[in-house]
């Protein structure tokens, strides 16, 4: 049980804290992250609400209070780092962090419901 909280809160920990950072990064740095996103095929427009969405989602799950919108945001993560994943795949590039946020994503999924019944 208590290895089960480690890797709940280790895996958490680093992959929302990266979240929130990556979501004011966005922010910060619109301009650049818009060659980004047309050399993915994504429209720009996506940048402020996925900034949004990172941060908000990620307070929600390390927060922990309502079961409804921790889901939501787990699906909404899943989903944005799978399509991130093939994003990368369809232009021939071979980026591995798609592929580690997914892992630590299920690490934290999973851990966190068997530590909660």
């Amino acid at each position: 049980m208590i290895n089960l909280k480690k890797a709940y809160w280790l895996s958490s920990i680093i992959l929302f804290g990266f979240l929130i950072i990556t979501g004011i990064l966005y922010i910060a740095y619109y301009n650049t992250l818009v060659a980004y996103f047309i050399s993915y095929g994504y429209p720009t427009y996506l940048i402020y609400p996925l900034a949004i969405a990172k941060v908000i989602g990620s307070i929600i799950i390390l927060y922990n209070k309502n079961t409804f919108f921790k889901k939501l945001a787990y699906a909404g993560f899943f989903f944005n780092f799978i399509l991130a994943f093939f994003a990368h795949v369809m232009i021939g590039e071979i980026d591995p962090f798609p592929t580690i946020f997914i892992i630590l994503l299920l690490i934290s999924y999973f851990t966190g419901k068997k530590i909660r019944p």
